[in-house]
C-alpha cells in the first residue's frame, strides 16, 4: 500500500514530468517535435497546431494533478494520453523504441505507477 507521502511524491513528480514536457515541446524542443511530425508528412500549420495542442494537453494534466480534483479520473486520463502518444509515435517513428534515452520504453513504468496511484486512491 502506498503511504500518503509516497502518493504525494508520485503526484508531484508526475506533475513535474507533464509540465516540463509541455514547456519543452512548446518552446525548447519545438523543432524536434516538428521534425518528428514531418516524418509523418505533417508540416506547416497542422504540425504547429498538433504540437501546441499536445503541449496544452500536457500542461492541463500537470495542473489537474496539482489540483487533486478527481484524481482517479486524472490517472485514467493520463494512461489514455500516454497510450495514444505511444501509438502515434510508434507509427510515425518506431525507432523511438530503440532510442538510448527510452522516450517510449519509459511509458510502461509510468503507466504502472499511474495504475498503482489509481488503486490506492
Amino acid at each position: 500500500m502506498m503511504t500518503t507521502q509516497i502518493r504525494l511524491a508520485a503526484r508531484v513528480s508526475l506533475a513535474f514530468l507533464w509540465f516540463f514536457t509541455a514547456i519543452t515541446s512548446a518552446f525548447f524542443g519545438r523543432e524536434i517535435g516538428l521534425a518528428v511530425l514531418a516524418n509523418a508528412d505533417i508540416t506547416g500549420g497542422l504540425a504547429s497546431l498538433l504540437l501546441y495542442s499536445g503541449s496544452a494537453v500536457d500542461l492541463l494534466i500537470a495542473l489537474w494533478l496539482i489540483t487533486t480534483w478527481q484524481l482517479k479520473k486524472c490517472y485514467l486520463a493520463q494512461i489514455m494520453v500516454i497510450v495514444v502518444y505511444t501509438l502515434l509515435l510508434s507509427f510515425i517513428d518506431p525507432s523511438f523504441w530503440l532510442h538510448p534515452f527510452g522516450p517510449l520504453t519509459k511509458n510502461l513504468p509510468i503507466i504502472v505507477l499511474l495504475y498503482m496511484l489509481y488503486r490506492s486512491e
